[in-house]
């Protein structure tokens, strides 16, 4: 599946340090929601469905991620 992201709007995390280790975040048609790289604008990203993107996110909430 090809998805077009030229017209995404992307944005960082208000918790953000402002440093380069950062991830962007577009909320995309469909739902879907685009995640990429910030040192790399031009480069790859990747795109969740909407079940796949609430299952993340819970997963953080719930320290299922955390070292």
């Amino acid at each position: 599946m090809t998805v077009d992201l030229s017209g995404a709007r992307w944005f960082k995390s208000t918790r953000s340090s402002g440093g380069k280790e950062c991830v962007e975040v577009a909320f995309l048609d469909g739902d879907q929601v685009g995640v990429r790289d910030s040192k790399n604008p031009t480069g790859p990203a990747l795109v969740f469905s909407p079940s796949q993107w609430d299952a993340f996110t819970a997963g953080v909430h719930g320290g299922e991620f955390d070292r």
